[in-house]
């Protein structure tokens, strides 16, 4: 009887297998005229069509519980033409429409959280996200660059550096400082002497000092004044190669060409520093810059034999040195020159503020004007160091910090952040804080005294990050600002021409005033007061 059935089966097969094979062509058949009767402009749309859907559904999809438009208005592109000129107050109000929003620009998904304890648990899981920048970042600085290492080399690379920034290290860097300054001074005086006192643009020298001071301390003599001129007149073109929106392959006359060959230009000055600093150093000289102190320990590690020296500090080629220097400037110099240009128009804008600054810097001085900067006396300027920190949280330069979801991330309960997706933790909420922070949008350096609710609340203090990507220049940042504020307080007038666009925010990378700062210096005595033109 099984014999019988399994007959009829095979028979039933064969005989409608035919049947099944001709349905199947025809069908193919058909679909195959149906395609060649359509116009190429008929079969484009029609993928047009599929694109789009394809591409809401997938905004959906990432969306989930994050605020955001329901739709993506602009299909494909999303807010693209908005982001080519970000304006401070439409990141405000997505900062504040909830603490997960989300926006999609062409194949990027992002993420933005903007409540504190969201933003220090995304910058505390390195397991499941990274630091990133923009897609021609990796161009830009070398795809070798230590800022794109991860995990246990990340960890690695920075404890080598750690013994850059010391409190020891620092201070021998803090003569070179100095000398910055006080030319800076003759600068800024002989500029505004030539525009009769005149109130003029001073966006670009803030700019150029940060970066005079930055390779001061990372390159001291070795560097030359025209190279520094010529690195902080063209910095610009690199901040701008590496704003959120560009075009990601870099060709010709474009921002990201121009904003490569000023990083090409300037890592091969840090090369020749860098072996000038082995030279020095190998000669018996004292380390007086960050790569003399980086040489210095690569010296002392040979005369060891423990597994930490031979890790942590083995013979970094030139090349390695001179792209971890650029990557300090790329972290140093467009926040503080946003530091900057907001301090001095806050100080100036608050002549009490500014008058006790000065009383302080005498005090610390004990009335001996020929008292040059140390650390022990920075550590003294109590008051200076709370107007600094004050600025850092009433302006913080850096308003979001990008990392990359390397594995699916819950970000909170009912959110899971996908692969592949930009999670941005953002600051500004956090240190504007009214629970925190008493009348969060007036700048009160006072707040900072010692045993205050805003020193308590370390949670909140975000400007320099946390977790494993910890600012590693906070010290030096503070040490340089008490220092370059400190010596202006006491030898200049300085005095700044408020415009109604001075308290508005411009975004660069980071943030300085619309009116790009106008500002005039006049010579005074640092015990009188007498001001001179």
């Amino acid at each position: 009887m099984a014999d019988v059935s399994v007959d009829k089966v095979a028979e039933f097969q064969n005989a409608t297998m035919p049947l099944i094979e001709a349905t199947n062509t025809a069908a193919m058949t058909s679909l195959l005229g149906m395609i060649r009767s359509l116009s190429y402009w008929q079969i484009a749309i029609t993928l047009l069509c599929v694109l789009l859907v394809w591409d809401q559904i997938s905004y959906q999809t990432k969306k989930g519980s994050c605020e955001g438009p329901r739709w993506k208005w602009y299909p494909i592109i999303g807010p693209f033409l908005e982001s080519l000129d970000p304006k401070f107050e439409e990141y405000k109000a997505k900062w504040y429409s909830g603490e997960l929003s989300c926006v999609s620009i062409f194949h990027k998904f992002v993420v933005i959280a903007s409540s504190r304890d969201l933003a220090r648990k995304i910058m505390q899981s390195p397991k499941f996200v990274k630091p990133c920048v923009v897609d021609v970042a990796v161009k830009i600085l070398r795809p070798n660059n230590w800022v794109f290492l991860d995990g246990k080399a990340h960890v690695d690379y920075r404890k080598s550096l750690n013994g850059l920034f010391t409190k020891h290290a620092l201070e021998q860097y803090l003569p070179g400082l100095e000398d910055i300054i006080d030319k800076y001074i003759e600068k800024f005086v002989s500029i505004s002497k030539g525009n009769d006192y005149k109130p003029q643009v001073f966006f670009h020298e803030m700019r150029e000092i940060l970066c005079a001071l930055s390779l001061s301390a990372f390159c001291g003599k070795y560097i030359t004044e025209d190279q520094v001129r010529k690195i902080a007149d063209d910095y610009y073109l690199v901040t701008a190669a590496l704003e959120l929106v560009n075009f990601p392959i870099i060709l010709p006359y474009t921002k990201t060409w121009y904003g490569k060959r000023t990083a090409d230009a300037a890592m091969k000055i840090f090369e020749e520093c860098a072996q000038m600093a082995k030279d020095h150093i190998a000669s018996g000289g004292e380390p007086i810059c960050v790569m003399d102190a980086w040489a210095k320990l690569m010296q002392d590690a040979k005369d060891k034999d423990d597994e930490q020296s031979r890790l942590y500090h083995r013979e970094f080629s030139n090349k390695e040195m001179s792209e971890a220097v650029f990557t300090f400037l790329f972290a140093s110099q467009d926040a503080s020159s946003s530091l900057a240009c907001w301090l001095f128009q806050i100080v100036a804008d608050r002549p009490d503020v500014l008058q006790k600054i000065r009383e302080e810097q005498v005090a610390v001085r004990d009335g001996d004007m020929s008292k040059k900067v140390t650390l022990p006396l920075i550590e003294k300027m109590k008051y200076t160091t709370m107007c600094i920190k004050e600025s850092l949280r009433y302006r913080p330069p850096v308003l979001m910090v990008p990392y990359v979801v390397k594995q699916k991330f819950q970000v909170r309960d009912n959110y899971t952040a996908p692969k592949g997706s930009m999670l941005i933790p953002t600051l500004y909420p956090a240190l504007h804080d009214p629970e925190v922070y008493e009348n969060p949008d007036e700048y009160i350096p006072e707040r900072w005294v010692e045993g205050s609710p805003a020193n308590a609340a370390k949670k909140n203090w975000l400007v320099f990050g946390c977790g494993p990507h910890v600012c590693l220049g906070q010290t030096y940042v503070m040490m340089t600002f008490c220092a370059l504020l400190g010596k202006f307080a006491l030898y200049t007038d300085f005095q700044h021409t408020v415009t109604p666009l001075s308290e508005k925010i411009k975004v660069f990378a980071t943030i300085f005033p619309q009116d790009d700062l106008l500002m005039t210096f006049k010579r005074r005595d640092p015990l009188t007061g007498e001001v001179h033109e």
